[in-house]
């Protein structure tokens, strides 16, 4: 049975103590637990913004393949496609910056049995719209396996639910990335090939630190912004800086051919 609209609101109170509940993760036998119970089997990857991606000159335009392409390909093969009425985390911390009411798309089987009050079936073009609304919007997008999910909305099994989240800078799960432990944010990932690199027009004005990187993983130093290996590849600080000091690039054209086959390993979305 999918998780009653009493347990979702409280789920949504406890949301604001994530990052007490991922500290817990750094203690030895409790973090072990935690990690079993919430995170077995995770792997999820934040897709760059499509905007925020250098152009080889030399490429053609038709033969330019983007990393929303990737979430087009398995909306393409889904059987099933679930849209989120809500943002579980935009609406727990009432988010004024981005549209509560773009929620997760979720595909595979188990998504037809989360509570119908949550959200609502959706056809292949209904969900292609949906998520090109979320690019627009300037949401931050990560696919995936999340064991997170099928555990909150009470839906079997794991393997049939794949999430595709539509996350903001201000309000995401994964703001905890910073202080979780190791054993957890190491199944969180750049995509393939993804670089990003700061570039000599940089002034150090500190607008890339401002709640735009999610991992923290932007510091300045000696007036200069400087991207650790922490940094995820999503491409906000690309997006945000005045500048245009930012550069991400991806350097394996082929990410697809790796990263497509490695998700349909861990989710079933026929």
């Amino acid at each position: 049975m999918s998780s009653p609209i009493w347990f979702v609101s409280i789920v949504k109170k406890a949301f604001p103590q994530r990052f007490m509940m991922a500290r817990m993760t750094k203690l030895p036998l409790i973090g072990k637990g935690i990690d079993y119970l919430l995170f077995e089997g995770d792997d999820m990857f934040f897709l760059p913004k499509d905007n925020t991606i250098q152009i080889n000159e030399e490429i053609a335009a038709e033969d330019i393949v983007v990393p929303s392409q990737v979430i087009e390909s398995f909306i393409a093969k889904a059987n099933y496609l679930w849209i989120m009425n809500t943002c579980l985390c935009r609406d727990s911390t009432k988010c004024r910056d981005y549209p509560i009411g773009l929620g997760c798309l979720f595909m595979g089987e188990a998504a037809m049995d989360i509570n119908p009050a949550l959200g609502r079936r959706v056809t292949r073009e209904e969900a292609l719209e949906h998520q090109r609304k979320c690019r627009e919007a300037g949401l931050l997008q990560l696919i995936g396996r999340n064991k997170l999910d099928p555990m909150w909305l009470n839906v079997r099994p794991g393997t049939k639910l794949l999430t595709v989240c539509n996350c903001c800078p201000c309000c995401c799960l994964w703001k905890v990335l910073p202080v979780i432990s190791h054993k957890v944010s190491d199944k969180i990932h750049r995509m393939p090939g993804v670089e990003v690199t700061v570039t000599e027009r940089c002034v150090g004005c500190g607008t890339c630190q401002k709640e735009v990187c999610i991992p923290k993983a932007i510091q300045l130093e000696g007036g200069r912004a400087v991207i650790s290996e922490e940094c995820r590849g999503c491409g906000n600080c690309v997006s945000v800086c005045p500048e245009k000091a930012i550069e991400l690039t991806i350097k394996d054209s082929s990410f697809m051919d790796s990263l497509i086959p490695r998700i349909t390993s861990l989710v079933d979305v026929t």
